[in-house]
């Protein structure tokens, strides 16, 4: 209730000009973007189906941070060998269609795809129905090369548990289809352990998205800190990702046999 407040609040004082020029619920988009994800997808699989060798980007919590976000598609844009990126999620500080759609026309201005997975804070108030429209699903995949990449919604918390998430009949699925791809990543906005993850089934998450074809190490955001952990100690790494405003993020490089990564300062 405290953050919906100062939403509220904070709108207000953004738009002095014009005192109520807009409610915090109100989910209606100024902007004509529709289903990014998926629009963004169709260009990665195919950019990169006969590619053996794949670099991405792992961002994640722009909330607010507008001249980092900023600053962030001019780093990328000057690199020419990153084929896509993945913003780990709160896209938004409120949930705020306003705050989706500033962010929305700062990304847009990236010359490579990138997808966004659902934060926390996107869905506080009607943001997740805003995420929905300007996105689409809250768990979705992708296949880069031989690669599946499993985006899945972890913050179960927001959803005061009322939600089976992680969704794991989601899971299971993804997991018994194993057409065209031999490894796995999985990323996520909240990792397992931290509160918004639903950590009285942590263990069977962790079980269950084990059993994917080859799995090489999962990805988060949230912590608004760069980490390299072993969350479980079974040799499944999680690699998390500072928030924006740190101005740095994580760059991976993939080959048929291995992978690196490092952290890029701007």
């Amino acid at each position: 209730m405290y953050r919906k407040v100062i939403a509220f609040i904070l709108l207000v004082t953004t738009n002095a000009c014009d005192l109520i020029d807009y409610h915090p619920y109100d989910g209606r988009l100024s902007i004509s973007d529709r289903d990014i994800n998926d629009f963004n997808i169709n260009i990665i699989e195919e950019k990169t189906k006969n590619k053996d060798t794949i670099r991405f980007a792992m961002m994640g919590d722009t909330q607010r941070s507008y001249d980092e976000t900023e600053a962030f598609v001019e780093d990328i844009n000057n690199r020419d060998s990153i084929d896509f990126i993945i913003h780990g999620g709160d896209i938004a500080d409120f949930g705020m269609t306003k705050e989706y759609e500033w962010t929305v026309k700062i990304l847009n201005k990236l010359k490579v795809p990138y997808v966004a997975i659902i934060g926390n804070h996107d869905v506080i108030g009607n943001g997740v129905e805003v995420y929905r429209k300007l996105y689409g699903k809250e768990n979705f995949s992708f296949i880069v090369h031989d690669i599946k990449f499993v985006c899945l919604n972890t913050n179960a918390i927001e959803y005061d548990y009322s939600h089976p998430i992680p969704n794991f009949n989601y899971i299971k699925s993804e997991c018994q289809d194993t057409t065209g791809y031999k490894r796995t990543v999985i990323a996520m906005h909240a990792p397992p352990g931290c509160e918004q993850f639903d950590n009285n089934v942590k263990d069977i998450f962790q079980y269950y998205i084990k059993q994917f074809p080859h799995l090489m190490f999962c990805l988060h955001a949230h912590n608004h800190n760069a980490s390299v952990t072993d969350i479980f100690g079974d040799g499944i790494i999680y690699y998390g990702c500072s928030n924006i405003a740190k101005r740095n993020y994580l760059l991976f490089t993939i080959t048929p046999n291995s992978y690196t990564y490092d952290i890029i300062n701007f």
